[in-house]
């Protein structure tokens, strides 16, 4: 297991406000979802599986190992985690303080974790990020759904009803002959499902480039407010997965120190590769929008011109009758054209004369 260096919790923004600590302990908590292994196959858990309990399993044998989800944490589960585990200060109060962005850290026997996973809500064009903390204690590994849902946005009501079978299923175990690596395999298996779900995302944000390709060319109003929008979304998947990839960069600097197999290695260097296609492909999607805003940007200019053209054009045409109609409006005594007999049909006559001229003008240098 890798090492790195301490450094100061970075709180880093979120989509939506949180409180300082989780919410109070409700009336009916959502329970822990537990899983054993033993020298690398899945045991029956006893129900009603704690903290204490999963502890003790894993140091009863070497050969075994301890998995827990908390898939709603709050301060009393939290001081409880300390307790068990005799977490540090500071380690306790990044668990209380959710927010942070993607990093590893260790404090004594105890790493820690942070990932956060990434949903597509299509119909409102929004990227909802999911933050987890992951605490790998010897051989018990503790992941706690700091927003309450599942890497695939499954609400934390719902994980409980799943069970913690389908959710193993999902995201947690590979096979036995992979458990038997201990709680790196599984690390390892939840990075992989993280940086997974990020390719959908990714992909619902490609369909979404490219339906507004298509809209810049019909010139509707909000096609800037929603190349915008989607940008700002890129740009918050590129923060959560830079700071991914120094955690699993500092992971593999450990594999030495930590005696990680050469399987787990492969494993770890192929989602490390993963997610390299993942942020390639963000950074694509950034230029691409930014490509896309500064086409839309020309359009506008060009239909702001023309439209400036046929201003100037009318604005043209409106001034030869009203040239002839200000001369004639000035009620000299001395006026000719006044007492004559086709003095108004000439006056009239050449404002229409004049204005069709212009008119015709215009139309053939596309003006009009």
């Amino acid at each position: 297991m890798a090492t790195t260096r301490k450094d100061t919790a970075y709180r880093f923004s979120r989509a939506r406000a949180r409180s300082a600590a989780p919410a109070a302990t409700p009336t009916a908590e959502t329970p822990y979802l537990v899983r054993y292994v033993s020298e690398g196959r899945i045991v029956e858990v006893p129900t009603g599986g704690t903290i204490d309990a999963a502890l003790r399993f894993a140091e009863s044998d070497p050969e075994n190992m301890a998995i827990v989800v908390d898939p709603a944490p709050n301060q009393r589960r939290i001081e409880e985690l300390r307790q068990a585990l005799d977490l540090h200060d500071l380690l306790t109060e990044d668990l209380l303080h959710a927010g942070q962005r993607p990093k590893l850290e260790r404090y004594g026997d105890v790493l820690f974790l942070v990932a956060r996973a990434a949903r597509y809500i299509d119909e409102a064009e929004e990227i909802e990020l999911a933050e987890f903390h992951v605490l790998v204690h010897r051989n018990v590994i503790i992941v706690l759904c700091q927003d309450g849902t599942w890497i695939d946005g499954t609400p934390s009501d719902d994980l409980a009803q799943m069970g913690v079978s389908e959710l193993s299923r999902r995201a947690l175990v590979l096979g036995e002959d992979t458990l038997s690596n201990g709680p790196e395999a599984v690390l390892y298996r939840f990075l992989d499902a993280v940086v997974d779900g990020y390719g959908p995302v990714l992909r619902g944000i490609d369909i979404d480039r490219e339906q507004i390709e298509s809209q810049v060319f019909t010139g509707k109003s909000d096609v800037a407010q929603r190349i915008y929008r989607l940008s700002q979304e890129v740009i918050e998947m590129q923060h959560a997965m830079g700071g991914l990839f120094e955690v699993i960069d500092a992971l593999s600097r450990g594999f030495a120190k930590y005696d990680v197999g050469d399987q787990m290695q492969a494993y770890l260097q192929d989602v490390g590769d993963h997610l390299e296609r993942a942020r390639g492909h963000a950074g694509e999607l950034r230029e691409a929008l930014a490509q896309i805003l500064s086409v839309n940007a020309t359009l506008v200019a060009q239909r702001q011109n023309e439209d400036m053209k046929k201003i100037s054009g009318w604005a043209a045409i409106l001034f030869a009758p009203t040239l002839i109609a200000a001369v004639y409006g000035m009620n000299f005594d001395v006026m000719p054209e006044l007492h004559w007999a086709y003095g108004y049909p000439l006056a009239v006559g050449s404002m229409i004369a004049f204005a069709a001229l212009l008119w015709l003008l215009f139309k053939w240098r596309r003006w009009m």
